[in-house]
C-alpha cells in the first residue's frame, strides 16, 4: 500500500495522467516523458519521502525512487494504466519538435535499452560467474554443467536482435512483433549457415534476383535491428493508410515483413555493420591514444554523465564493442567511478553525527556495491559536496590504473562488484584483473579516507557560511506556532517509520481535537495534495513546513478533507488551510496523528519543541534555531 501512495502522489506530482506521453523505468529511476513540462511540479516532489531527486535530462522527467522503483512503477500501472506500452499521444508532435538532436538520442537509446537492462546484467552476472568458475577449477567446459548454464547465460547475446526488435518496435510507435520477426530472421538458423558457407574458401556468392547478397553473423548485434525496426515503423502507418481495413490485419504485416527484411539483408545490414565496425575501432583508437588518460576521463566524468542521464549514450558502444571485438574496455574504466562514489558514502557514514544521513548513506552504500549509485550520488554525495568531488578525483586516479593494464569485459553488465567475474579472460587471472582490482580499491580508500577527513563541513564552519550568506541580519531564533488544537505526541511514536526515523525532518506529532489546519507562520503555500490531506508551506524567514494530517489518508483520496487555499497562495499565521471531518476518518479506521515537520532542519542548529502534552491553536509548538 505504500508503493500506491507514493505511485499516488508522484502521479500528481507530474501533472496527472493526461500530462503523460508514456513512462518506463531503469534501475533506480521513473522516466516520464510530459506533455507539458509546466504542470510538473518538480520542487514538490523533491520534498516528496517516496522520492530521492528529480532530474530533467535527455527530453525525459525523471523521478528517482531507488531501488524498489519496481514497485512503484507497478502502482503506477494499477493506478492510471501507465506504462510503456499505453503511450499517451497528446501534443506529441509540439513536443518532439521542442527536443534537440541529443535529447532525442538518449531519449531512444534509453528507451530500447532500459526494458532489458535487468536481464542483461543478470546474463553478464552469470557469464562472469562462470568464466571465474573455469578459472579456478570448478568447472570444466566440456561438462554438461557448464553447457546449461553458458546457454542461459548467452541466449539474450545470442538473440540480441530479437530482444532488441520487441524493444525498438514498442519504442518507435509500430507493431513489435513484426520487429521481432525481423530480428529472427537476422539470427535464423539457415541465415546462420549461410554466413559460415560464405566464409569457407572458395564458396560462391549468393544472390536475390541477380542483387549479390552479403551474409553477415548478426548474432549479438545491436545496430542493425534498430535500423531496420525503425524503417519497419515508418512503413506500417504508410500502408494502413492505403490498404483497406478488411485487409490491413495480415498485408501490412506482410508488406512491412518483406520489404525490411530485404531491405536490411541487402542494403540496411551492411551500411549498419559498416558504422558499428568503424563506431568500435573509432572507440578503440581513442582508447589506444592514451588508456591512462582515458580512464581518468571516464573515472572522473561518468557519474556526472549519470547525473544528467547522458550515461545511456554509451551504452550501445559497449555492447557495440563485445559485438565486434568480442571484449570491452569503457566498462572497467567505470568501476572506480561507481566504488569512488560508494566509498566517499561510507566515510560520510561514518563521520557523520547525523542519525538522518547516516541511515541514508548505510543504504546507499549497500546499493551502490551492486551497481546502483543515485541514492549515494543524489542522497549523500552531491548535497555534501565535497563527497562528491573526492568520489570523482578517487573514479579519475582508479581509472587512470586501469588504463594502464588495459582491462577488459567479456560479457556486458551493470557496473558493480559482479563486474570482476565478468574482466577474467579465457585463461585465468592475469595483470589486468589485479589492475582493475587495484585500481577500484585505491578509489575506494581514497574516497572514503578524503571524505571521513574532510567531507563534512564542521557545524562551527556551517554556522559562520549560513550566518554569512544571510547577511548581518540573521534570525537566531524563529517561532513556529501550533497549527491544530491536541494532544502533542513525540515524532519517534508516530505509527509510520518514514516520519518516526526523522527522514523527513525535525518536529512533532499532534493528536488532533478538532478537525482543522490554520497557517503556523506568515508565508505561501508551497505545496497542495490533490488529496487535501497534506501541505507544505514556506515561512518568511525560509522554514519549510510540513504537515501531514493522519497516517495513509491519502487513500481516502480526498474524502472528509476541504482546502481554503491553493498552491501559491500568501498565508498568515492563524488563517484557515483545511477543514477535515475528524470522526468520519477515525471511523474509516484511519489514524489521525498529525505530524508538524521541519523539512529543511538540516539549515538549523536544532528544532525544539515546546516541552508540553496538550497545545492550543497559534500557540507555540516549535523553536528554530539558526
Amino acid at each position: 500500500m505504500k508503493y500506491q501512495e507514493v505511485a499516488s502522489e508522484i502521479l500528481a506530482g507530474v501533472g496527472g495522467r493526461d500530462n503523460v506521453k508514456s513512462l518506463v523505468h531503469c534501475a533506480t529511476r521513473l522516466r516520464f516523458k510530459l506533455n507539458e513540462r509546466s504542470k510538473a511540479d518538480a520542487e514538490a516532489l523533491k520534498r516528496n519521502p517516496g522520492v530521492i531527486m528529480v532530474v530533467e535530462s535527455g527530453g525525459q522527467f525523471q523521478v528517482v525512487v531507488g531501488n524498489h522503483v519496481g514497485e512503484v512503477y507497478n502502482a503506477l500501472s494499477v493506478l492510471a494504466g501507465l506504462g510503456d506500452a499505453t503511450p499517451n499521444t497528446a501534443n506529441t508532435d509540439n513536443e518532439d519538435k521542442k527536443e534537440n538532436l541529443l535529447s532525442r538520442f538518449i531519449d531512444i537509446v534509453s528507451g530500447i535499452f532500459v526494458p532489458l537492462l535487468g536481464v542483461m546484467a543478470a546474463s553478464g552476472i552469470l557469464k562472469g560467474f562462470l568464466a571465474l568458475s573455469l578459472a579456478c577449477g570448478w568447472l570444466l567446459e566440456s561438462s554438461g554443467t557448464f553447457k546449461l548454464l553458458f546457454a542461459a547465460s548467452d541466449s539474450l547475446f545470442y538473440f540480441f536482435p530479437i530482444m532488441l526488435g520487441y524493444t525498438a518496435g514498442k519504442k518507435f510507435g509500430g507493431n513489435h512483433f513484426i520487429t521481432m520477426a525481423i530480428g529472427g530472421a537476422l539470427t535464423h538458423p539457415l541465415i546462420m549457415t549461410a554466413f559460415d558457407a560464405s566464409q569457407q574458401a572458395g564458396s560462391q556468392p549468393e544472390y536475390f534476383l541477380g542483387i549479390p547478397i552479403t551474409f553477415i553473423n548478426y548474432s549479438s548485434s545491436v545496430i542493425p535491428i534498430i535500423f531496420a525496426a525503425w524503417v519497419s515503423c515508418r512503413l506500417e502507418p504508410l500502408f494502413n493508410r492505403v490498404i483497406h481495413s478488411a485487409l490491413r490485419n495480415f498485408l501490412t504485416p506482410l508488406m512491412c515483413l518483406a520489404i525490411t527484411v530485404l531491405l536490411t539483408f541487402l542494403l540496411i545490414g551492411p551500411v549498419a555493420t559498416w558504422l558499428s565496425q568503424t563506431l568500435a575501432h573509432g572507440y578503440q583508437a581513442i582508447y589506444g591514444f592514451n588508456p591512462i588518460v582515458a580512464g581518468a576521463f571516464m573515472g572522473a566524468l561518468w557519474q556526472v554523465f549519470v547525473i544528467f542521464g547522458l550515461h545511456w549514450g554509451f551504452v550501445p558502444l559497449m555492447i557495440n564493442n563485445i559485438s565486434v571485438f568480442r571484449h570491452d574496455t569503457l566498462v572497467p574504466l567505470l568501476l572506480p567511478a561507481v566504488m569512488g562514489q560508494v566509498g566517499a558514502t561510507l566515510g560520510v557514514m561514518l563521520r557523520t553525527r547525523d542519525a538522518k544521513l547516516r541511515v541514508m548513506a548505510g543504504s546507499a552504500v549497500t546499493a551502490g556495491i551492486f551497481g546502483i549509485t543515485e541514492p549515494a550520488v543524489y542522497g549523500v554525495t552531491l548535497p555534501n559536496k565535497r563527497p562528491f568531488i573526492f568520489g570523482c578525483i578517487g573514479g579519475a586516479l582508479g581509472g587512470a590504473i586501469i588504463g594502464y593494464f588495459h582491462t577488459k569485459t567479456y560479457s556486458f553488465g551493470l557496473v558493480s562488484i559482479f563486474t570482476f567475474a565478468q574482466i577474467i579472460p579465457a585463461g585465468g587471472f592475469d595483470t589486468t584483473v589485479w589492475g582493475a582490482i587495484g585500481g577500484t580499491l585505491f578509489a575506494f580508500i581514497f574516497a572514503a579516507i578524503a571524505s571521513y577527513l574532510f567531507g563534512i563541513v564542521p557545524m562551527a564552519e556551517q554556522k559562520t557560511e549560513k550566518a554569512q550568506d544571510a547577511g548581518p541580519s540573521v534570525n537566531r531564533k524563529q517561532l513556529v506556532t501550533s497549527p491544530i488544537t491536541g494532544d502533542i505526541i513525540p515524532l519517534e511514536q508516530v505509527k509510520d517509520d518514514t516520519f518516526a526515523s526523522g527522514l523527513l525532518g525535525k518536529g512533532v506529532a499532534i493528536q488532533p481535537h478538532l478537525g482543522r489546519v490554520v497557517s503556523p507562520v506568515d508565508g505561501s503555500i508551497a505545496s497542495l495534495f490533490k488529496t487535501r490531506h497534506a501541505i507544505g508551506i514556506e515561512s518568511n524567514d525560509g522554514a519549510e513546513l510540513l504537515i501531514h494530517v493522519g497516517i495513509d489518508t491519502v487513500k481516502l483520496d480526498g474524502l472528509h478533507f476541504t482546502a481554503h487555499i491553493k498552491e501559491g497562495d500568501r498565508v498568515k499565521q492563524g488563517d484557515l488551510l483545511i477543514e477535515f471531518d475528524l470522526e468520519a476518518i477515525r471511523a474509516a479506521g484511519f489514524d489521525t496523528t498529525t505530524p508538524v515537520i521541519v523539512s529543511n532542519s538540516d539549515d538549523y542548529i536544532d528544532v525544539l519543541t515546546s516541552g508540553q502534552s496538550q497545545v492550543q491553536e497559534q500557540a507555540p509548538l516549535l523553536t528554530l534555531l539558526r
